[in-house]
């Protein structure tokens, strides 16, 4: 794997610490501002939100920028917001910083996924694409607990400032690492709009909003289901969230490895056993031991199908991917989000903290439908001969630059 990958995993762990390390420092945060917990929980859905906008925003503005020139362009406005964070003399002008920051987030790993694709030969790019997604999910073994642990015991700022530390070394080492990659000739914005047109590219992306949804169902309530359902301490959350963090990281390896093998049957099977995973949680969670697994395991299978619905978009999407893939990270956010908002509202409705278990399960086995049917989709075209491609015949011809 080229060097180039080790300063795009830099840069993601970077963006993975600022995403999820606000989560652990919330009552830090709300007690400086003088805000309530709910109101400072603003500052984890105003990202979310910036993701799902910034995504297509930010790579429909970067269409006429050379790639490696517009991912330092991100990290720069990664480094901006993370400044903004640490100096914040008003909650709002931390919340814009937030946005600021988040407006990064899916054009880097949109236009990442492509450039890491195009630096390797075509069997090794999900193992690429996974490659850079390991800076995402070792920031939530490393970068998270050791931001919170910063942040409470030498002040949240201190946390901040040293993420916007991180991203300037990303900055450096795509400045330095990552070579000029010419730009397919005749790429226009309404090419790269003409994917969103391929049936098989809005399979991906609702499988990728389902199929990560699942996991977030059961993660965002996992503090209280862990304290009141399995009788953890509140200290032992932490290292229950490490262990998910762990089990990301191993998942994330494994599907980039097997779906440069046989994609669609690694999405059955991890998506599959997520759901039976996500199901078998409303028994495990009142076990301490069987809970501890049973997040590992969630872990793992949820990154499992993150190599694989990455590349399928970039596959589908031929000719013109690059908004695609970064709409695709905006899917994953905007999984988060709704998962995340279903699983509150069977909690709210009196289900117990185990319910959101259910939601999960549910959203993981839709997700493994939608892979039947798209696969069944492929068959089909195949058997007629037919052949759906985005972009132009310019677009269709270009070489990729190893």
């Amino acid at each position: 794997m080229p060097l180039a990958l080790l300063a795009l995993a830099i840069g993601a762990f970077g963006i993975g610490t600022t995403e999820f390390v606000i989560m652990g420092l919330l009552p830090e945060v709300a007690g400086d501002f003088g805000v309530s917990i709910p109101t400072a929980g603003l500052l984890v859905t105003g990202y979310a939100l910036g993701v799902v906008i910034g995504a297509p925003l930010m790579t429909v503005l970067g269409t006429k920028v050379p790639r490696k020139r517009m991912l330092m362009l991100l990290m720069g406005l990664f480094i901006a917001g993370n400044l903004l964070s640490a100096v914040a003399p008003a909650f709002a002008v931390m919340l814009i910083g937030r946005v600021v920051a988040s407006l990064a987030h899916g054009a880097f790993f949109g236009i990442g996924s492509v450039v890491a694709a195009e630096l390797v030969a075509p069997h090794k790019k999900a193992g690429a694409i996974a490659m850079m997604f390991t800076g995402l999910t070792i920031a939530n073994v490393v970068g998270v607990p050791l931001g919170t642990f910063i942040g409470q015991s030498a002040g949240w700022r201190v946390t901040f400032a040293i993420v916007a530390a991180l991203g300037v070394v990303g900055l450096v080492g795509i400045a330095k690492l990552v070579p000029e990659l010419p730009r397919p000739e005749g790429v226009h914005l309404r090419h790269e709009l003409a994917a969103f047109k391929n049936a098989q590219v809005l399979l991906a992306m609702a499988m990728t909003v389902l199929g990560f949804g699942g996991v977030f169902a059961a993660i965002t309530y996992i503090a209280p289901m862990m304290t009141h359902i399995a009788g953890f301490a509140d200290g032992s959350v932490t290292w229950l969230l490490v262990l998910f963090g762990l089990g990301m990281v191993g998942g994330n390896l494994v599907g980039g490895k097997f779906a440069d093998r046989a994609l669609m049957p690694m999405l059955y099977v991890s998506l599959g056993a997520l759901a039976v995973v996500l199901a078998l949680f409303t028994l495990t969670a009142h076990n301490k031991i069987a809970a501890a697994v049973t997040i590992a395991l969630i872990g793992a299978l949820g990154f499992a199908t993150v190599p694989p619905l990455q590349k399928r978009v970039l596959d589908q999407a031929h000719g013109a991917p690059t908004l695609a893939s970064a709409v695709n990270i905006g899917a994953f956010n905007l999984g988060n989000a709704l998962s995340a908002w279903l699983g509150g509202l069977v909690i709210a409705a009196g289900f117990g903290y185990t319910s959101p278990n259910w939601v999960g399960a549910a959203l993981a086995a839709a997700a493994l439908v939608l892979a039947f049917l798209s696969a069944a989709l492929e068959r089909r075209d195949g058997a007629h001969g037919t052949v759906t491609v985005s972009g132009t015949p310019a677009e269709q011809r270009t070489p990729v630059h190893h």
